[in-house]
């Protein structure tokens, strides 16, 4: 993968700051893994909690002097945005509630805001940030960050120069098992907001990975969406929100689709499976064996591409970092999607376009995202009713 000098073409890495994320946190951690991995990245404040207390032991952690840290979001903001050498993006990784009054406190005030998805909790809300990202001059990235994957790029690249034809089905699945039981009730922190609409909102499954499965379905076919029909179950007993879904899709121009999500499917630890079908031909993907997509041509044996070997070509290549044979995977594409970050951020700084290959999700996917829940959310309750998507 051919990064700018390691540290881009300001000579520097870009100053992060961070919101959520502090101590006991999964996702805070990831993110802080992913924007060191090719040294594009310098975390230098955050707001780690909702808890003064708690965001400053945080950042303590993290080596932090208290002058950066704080314990409220709008407070750093703030200071961070009159400060001389202050943040030039924030990373919001908080849950799903936090993310549109957290992303415009720092797109008012021009910061570039690299926020974990779904968009929102709500699809109200989802439009209003829409329209404040649209005004600011600061960047939007939504970390969907299976569109950072080599070998997903070289699936789109593919659908793109029609080498399957014309796309006629497009098959996503995303199964986990970790909810099959009341996991919110054992005090799992994870499982809590999860589970709890007014953080996670209406979508359960649907919005923490049927979001994920959505996006990559459409990012890979390069379909749109016109329709759907949904059939939303919540089997734990108690549990506020859905755990399993199926999905039927309609794409514009007559493509058709099938997307499941569930976190009750034992045996399942981390599914995400693409399957894209077209008129010569068809393409397969697994998430838990990623450095492989599978090319069927009509009438011809299967073929194995290999990510950095065997039939990839460039829109993998610089997506990846190491030889052929080791595994690149679920870090690295969060690197990559944060790469693809600091180049549209060094362009914007510049004054200048980025290069046309850069790739990154954006506020209007994360607005699809949001609005493709709420229209399964609609459709589930008139017992699975064909709903349009209410962007």
């Amino acid at each position: 993968m051919t990064i700018e000098g390691k540290t881009g073409a300001a000579g520097r890495p870009i100053r992060l700051g961070m919101v959520g994320g502090g101590r006991d946190a999964f996702i805070g951690g990831v993110h802080r893994m992913a924007s060191r991995i090719d040294g594009l990245y310098e975390l230098v404040a955050g707001c780690f909690s909702s808890t003064a207390e708690k965001s400053l032991a945080s950042g303590r952690d993290l080596g932090l002097p208290d002058e950066r840290i704080y314990g409220d979001y709008d407070e750093m903001a703030r200071r961070e945005g009159r400060r001389k050498e202050g943040i030039e993006a924030v990373a919001i990784v908080t849950p799903n509630h936090m993310h549109a009054p957290v992303a415009k406190a720092f797109l008012r005030r021009g910061i570039h805001v690299i926020c974990d998805k779904p968009l929102t909790s709500t699809l109200t809300d989802a439009r209003r940030l829409v329209n404040v990202a649209e005004r600011s001059k600061a960047l939007f990235v939504l970390t969907h960050n299976y569109t950072g994957y080599p070998m997903v790029r070289q699936a789109r690249a593919m659908v793109a120069a029609g080498a399957i034809g014309t796309v006629r089905v497009v098959q996503v699945e995303y199964p986990q098992d970790w909810l099959t039981v009341a996991t919110e009730a054992t005090g799992h922190k994870q499982a809590e907001w999860r589970t709890d609409p007014a953080r996670s909102g209406a979508g359960g499954a649907t919005g923490d990975i049927g979001t994920h499965a959505f996006n990559l379905a459409s990012f890979v076919s390069g379909l749109t969406l016109e329709s759907l029909s949904a059939d939303l179950s919540t089997f734990v007993d108690g549990r506020r929100v859905d755990d399993n879904a199926h999905v039927m899709l309609r794409f514009a121009g007559g493509a058709k689709g099938m997307l499941w999500c569930s976190q009750v499917a034992p045996g399942h630890e981390n599914g995400l499976r693409l399957r894209v079908y077209g008129s010569e031909g068809g393409l397969e993907w697994s998430q838990e064996d990623p450095n492989y997509l599978w090319h069927a041509p009509f009438g011809e044996p299967r073929r194995r591409l290999t990510r950095a070997g065997n039939g990839a070509g460039p829109e993998a290549g610089r997506m990846s970092r190491i030889p052929a044979g080791h595994p690149e995977g679920y870090l690295e594409g969060f690197a990559n999607i944060y790469a693809e970050a600091a180049r549209a951020i060094r362009a914007r700084q510049a004054g200048e376009a980025p290069a046309p290959e850069v790739t990154f999700p954006d506020v209007r996917d994360g607005l699809l995202g949001v609005a493709f829940v709420d229209a399964c959310v609609r459709s589930s309750k008139r017992n699975g009713a064909w709903v349009e998507l209410a962007l």
